[in-house]
């Protein structure tokens, strides 16, 4: 290829994996939906979208590589302290029984189904045992189900990875040694894999103690040192025996996620884009590599191995795994009905189906093309039918805003009792016993005790809240809440304004938007209030009364969007308004 055409390709594959998550998140579908077939398309129209040709003999190790971050990051976001009782059984028994029944059922079907010799069956059975964070992760965003239910599943995704790759590996080696036979299993092997990559973890985990807690490295030198240590450890580790890298990295992960000294934000805005940027071109450039001849011998024999994947081998699995244990019938159907294949099945098979077709085994070039339809299918049918099957089972979180407000003065709590008034389901948390006493009092639901503690915990997250207001008569307390606990709410954190003249130690110096406007601060708010101003739900279809100012936008769907100094709200008929006025309305056309 010439110089053109590489910096073409490149540039054109950047653009299609980057578009294609902009376009997903306007569609809020998950990005794999729209990623997976863009990139199928690229690589069947246009000659410069060809990874393996554009990055030769290096593609497959730099595939390796980028999975090995996106596992590092995944492993981050795992705590241990919520991997014990029922969650860790669960847990351990979804990773033996889906193994064991997946390789199983592909290694009974593939012979038959795909036309396909023993030993390839036995390496797609191996590959499709792993499903992901990358995948899983959209879709239980999409259906916010309890966080017992996530966190078995995240940790499911997270762990089968790195086994699902040793495995692959060891497949791998004893058909290669075997004479291109499906040997028989090299259990040495798998623990030798499984030794490496724990030991490459440990190296990794020790150089980022070093860096991070030794050297005490700011933001951008950290997160460099991150990423360089895990593309080191797991190129070392790849190295002496194929795909410990990935086990290598999200041990590291682990590690730096719960041993105590690191204390890493929960958010990390620079990670985290890179590796949506490296899913993004992982799919685009592994889906361009299937051709559509390769596709279309094996893809009604592909289908019937989806069905039976879906229908019968993830229920039976989630039947076997979580019996005699506090997970509830619900909450059972749906893990057996969530298990896509994602980007290290992709990964994997691209590495696999390479190396067996270069050593001359019949069928190898199969194994891409129906880990492709797989992945293609799974995510298809589970992206457009979790979110009914978890609203029948009763165990999806509603749609509607679940505002928490902290402060208890008295126009505080009426602003939350006209919120619930507009449909929403408020919460509420206040310091003094008062404060809480006025809050239970107006038979709102009241927060644990515990809350605020639990909120700066960088790992914490507030289960169930979709935005939080903090309007407590501390301007300082609000102004710091306000930054300390942005990576403990799912939505956005909105603080009152303080005055203008204040002198406090922080919040008049603290950049950032503010609830209401310039004009109406705390105690503008406070004082109006106890005037005789009052907060009143009214319909955006008819002009607001004389005098009155709009604080919230209650959408149709049950969104709730605050009127802030920044970003002004439009709006539209189906909308609610929420108002401060100065006398309570009682011509107004609907209310609630």
């Amino acid at each position: 290829m010439t110089e053109d055409d590489i910096l073409h390709g490149t540039g054109l594959t950047v653009l299609l994996a980057v578009g294609s998550q902009i376009f997903a998140s306007r569609l809020r579908i998950p990005a794999l939906i729209v990623l997976l077939p863009v990139g199928f398309a690229a690589g069947a129209l246009t000659d410069v979208i060809h990874p393996d040709q554009l990055l030769g003999e290096a593609f497959s190790p730099l595939v390796s590589l980028s999975v090995a971050i996106i596992l590092y990051d995944a492993g981050l976001g795992l705590d241990l302290r919520h991997l014990k009782g029922a969650t860790r059984k669960v847990v351990v028994r979804l990773m033996v029984t889906g193994v064991l029944l997946t390789w199983g059922t592909v290694l009974a079907l593939g012979p038959a189904l795909l036309g396909v010799p023993l030993a390839v069956a036995s390496v797609i059975g191996v590959v499709l045992v792993v499903s992901g964070p990358t995948v899983v992760g959209p879709l239980l965003d999409h259906v916010r189900p309890s966080d017992k239910v996530r966190r078995i599943l995240v940790w499911e995704g997270s762990l089968i990875d790195p086994v699902g790759g040793i495995l692959g590996a060891v497949a791998l080696h004893s058909i290669v040694s075997g004479g291109l036979q499906a040997g028989h299993f090299r259990f040495g092997s798998f623990v030798a894999g499984i030794a490496v990559g724990l030991a490459g973890g440990a190296v990794g985990a020790a150089l980022l103690w070093f860096t991070l807690r030794v050297l005490r490295l700011g933001e951008t030198l950290g997160t460099l040192a991150q990423l360089g240590t895990v593309v080191v450890v797991a190129a070392g580790c790849d190295m002496v025996f194929a795909d410990t890298g990935l086990i290598a990295a999200i041990i590291a992960g682990l590690t730096v996620a719960n041993l105590p000294g690191f204390d890493l934000p929960a958010r990390r805005p620079f990670f985290e884009t890179l590796v949506q940027l490296i899913i993004g071109l992982l799919f685009i450039s592994i889906s361009a590599t299937v051709a559509p001849k390769a596709v279309l011998p094996v893809l009604l024999p592909t289908l019937v191995l989806v069905a039976v994947l879906v229908l019968v081998v993830r229920p039976l699995i989630a039947l076997v795994s979580t019996a005699g244990t506090d997970v509830v019938a619900p909450e059972r159907a749906f893990i057996g009905w969530l298990a896509p294949r994602g980007i290290v099945a992709a990964s994997t098979a691209t590495t696999f189906s390479a190396s067996l077709a270069a050593a001359g085994l019949r069928g190898a070039d199969k194994i891409l093309p129906v880990t492709f339809l797989v992945i293609v299918g799974t995510v298809v049918v589970y992206a457009l039918t979790v979110r009914p099957v978890a609203t029948k089972l009763g165990i999806a979180r509603p749609e509607r805003a679940r505002p928490l407000l902290v402060g208890g003065t008295p126009w505080v709590v009426d602003l939350a009792r006209t919120l619930r008034g507009a449909g929403l389901d408020v919460l509420m948390w206040a310091g003094s016993v008062q404060d809480r006493r006025r809050i239970e009092e107006a038979g709102i639901e009241l927060a644990a005790g515990e809350l605020m503690s639990a909120a700066t915990d960088p790992q914490a997250r507030l289960e169930g809240v979709t935005s939080l207001y903090l309007l407590t008569d501390d301007d300082d307390f609000n102004a710091l809440a306000s930054i300390v606990m942005a990576d403990s709410v799912e939505g956005p954190v909105h603080r009152i304004g303080p005055p203008p003249d204040s002198r406090g130690v922080v919040a008049p110096y603290t950049v950032g938007d503010t609830l209401f406007g310039p004009e109406l601060v705390r105690h503008a708010v406070a004082t109006r209030y106890a005037q005789g101003a009052r907060f009143h739900v009214w319909p955006a279809a008819d002009p607001p009364p004389p005098g009155h100012e709009t604080l919230f936008v209650v959408r149709r769907d049950g969104r709730l969007e605050p009127v802030t100094g920044a970003q002004p709200v439009t709006a539209v008929a189906g909308d609610a308004l929420v108002l401060l006025g100065p006398a309570p309305v009682s011509d107004a056309p609907v209310h609630g």
